[in-house]
């Protein structure tokens, strides 16, 4: 592969973390809402977002001509349809967990998350380590295993966000499908359902009579942060190994857990800090080796 486009995805792939890093920021203005009717707007203002951009760039003839070639293909469309799924169960179970003030089981999930996209690499896609990189992936084994026996109760919310956004990543990798068109596809198919249950809704959140409201801004706002860093992360991760997708995925939860002791005033545990030591160890080791390029001799 291109160094060049090696480090484009690297780009648009640690922009992507780094955006969902500070997510938290932004549901937390949607505490009263629910997060079933959060998620639902999400979906339904991030297809509308997508459709706006597909219009906007004239790209209605390529991405009519995409949805085609996804019908027809039979192993596309059910890739794409899993991935929908699992992005909405990720999204759901996100916006719970922040609004439910579980804040660090959703960042531990997100620790636990490139350990499966480095298994899956591996099994799934036979994509090779290096011992350099089989000791970074021991050593954030070791330092998530601590973190996660440190709290004592199995950890539910952060294993269903690992597996699920590591499936996902997955099917990214595996169904070739343009960023654009697959983001706007994957929310195309969910949208029936989210829009049912919002017209199922007594009494929603969102108000047309006051369009301008705090709580319509925000819901309609969830559509765009939802797209841009599904984007960045879409059109990475075909750039580069899932395995390194896995590592630069740490950006996410340790931003997480830096607003959650500077902002939201959650202790920072002695679990922690050993846990950190262990996974940055990892990140630097593995982008060492990964960086790592052959020096070629002159010939005279």
């Amino acid at each position: 592969m291109d160094n060049n486009q090696e480090k484009l995805g690297i780009f648009y792939t640690a922009g992507a973390y780094i955006l969902w890093g500070f997510l938290p920021i932004f549901w937390k203005l949607g505490d009263d809402v629910s997060a079933g009717e959060i998620l639902a707007h999400r979906i339904v203002w991030s297809f509308v977002f997508m459709i706006f951009i597909v219009t906007l760039l004239g790209k209605w003839s390529p991405f009519i001509k995409q949805c085609k070639i996804i019908w027809q293909d039979r192993q596309k469309l059910i890739g794409i349809t899993a991935a929908s799924l699992l992005i909405s169960l990720n999204w759901l179970t996100f916006i719970w967990a922040v609004n439910s003030e579980h804040v660090i089981q959703a960042s531990l999930g997100y620790y636990i998350n490139p350990l499966i996209s480095i298994l899956l690499g591996i099994i799934i896609l036979k994509e090779n380590l290096t011992r350099r990189q089989v000791l970074s992936f021991i050593l954030a084994g070791i330092g998530v295993l601590y973190l996660t026996i440190s709290f004592g109760v199995f950890p539910w919310i952060s294993i269903v966000l690992a597996l699920s956004f590591g499936f996902y990543g997955l099917l990214k990798k595996i169904v070739d499908i343009p960023a654009m068109f697959g983001l706007t596809i994957e929310t195309m198919i969910v949208t029936p359902v989210a829009a049912i249950y919002l017209l199922a809704l007594s009494e929603g959140a969102f108000s047309i009579s006051e369009p301008i409201s705090t709580i319509n801004i925000f819901l309609l706002a969830s559509g765009i942060v939802t797209a841009i860093p599904l984007l960045m992360f879409a059109s990475g991760a075909k750039l580069i190994p899932l395995a390194m997708v896995g590592f630069l995925q740490y950006f996410a939860p340790t931003i997480m857990l830096i607003l959650g002791v500077f902002l939201y005033n959650e202790t920072f545990t002695f679990a922690h800090l050993v846990a950190f030591l262990f996974i940055w160890s990892a990140l630097i080791i593995y982008m060492g080796s990964a960086y790592k390029r052959p020096v070629r001799r002159q010939v005279s």
